[in-house]
């Protein structure tokens, strides 16, 4: 069941969607949208794409949109905000899906976003779809103690893809990488090859 929802954030009311498929899974996610300054909402094809495998595999999903985003209230903070932003929307989900334990999933900046996130919760899980390793400070986030799945095309124009492997190979313990070929930043033409990524991440478990 899909529902709009309005989340008190800490620069005010956070505007979401509340995606709930009715299970008895472990976990509910919360997923992070591209950036805020480049037309970045909850609504990126690639965030919903994410959010569909999820809601496939039985698992609840909380798409929001930052601060200052669509009709959440407040202004772009550069990450930090935006980080803040989401722990409120996993505090809601863990209200909403009481012992359930916690997904975290986001796109290029939304990578960024949800790895700040990780520093300060507990997850059964991360997914990052292009993290932006030279557009932002990754270097003093560490390593989540759960599962990781980095997904990035080797064609992308944005995020340069052989420094995301760099920078991933360099981390201990080291994430799961899967380099898509041919595939760009926006996942153009290839969103189906990103759903059957996440989805098979999640039957892996």
């Amino acid at each position: 069941m899909r529902r709009l929802i309005s989340i008190d954030g800490p620069a005010g009311a956070l505007e979401g969607v509340a995606d709930d498929p009715d299970t008895d899974a472990a976990a509910y996610a919360v997923l992070c949208h591209p950036h805020p300054l480049f037309g970045g909402t909850m609504d990126n094809k690639v965030v919903t794409t994410v959010a569909g495998a999820l809601r496939e595999s039985g698992i609840p999903t909380l798409r929001f949109n930052y601060r200052g985003v669509g009709a959440s209230a407040g202004s772009f903070d550069e990450g930090i905000g935006e980080t803040l932003d989401a722990a409120a929307v996993a505090d809601w989900g863990a209200a909403r899906w009481v012992g359930r334990q916690l997904i975290v999933a986001g796109f290029s900046f939304g990578a960024y976003v949800a790895l700040r996130l990780a520093q300060k919760r507990s997850l059964a899980r991360i997914l990052t779809i292009a993290p932006p390793v030279e557009r932002c400070d990754f270097s003093g986030l560490s390593v989540p103690d759960c599962p990781w799945l980095i997904v990035q095309g080797d064609a992308d124009d944005v995020v340069d893809p052989q420094a995301v492997a760099r920078w991933a190979q360099a981390l201990f313990p080291p994430p799961k990488l899967l380099m898509l070929t041919g595939v760009g930043h926006f996942f153009h033409g290839h969103l189906q090859e990103l759903r059957d990524a996440v989805s098979d991440e999640i039957r892996s478990v």
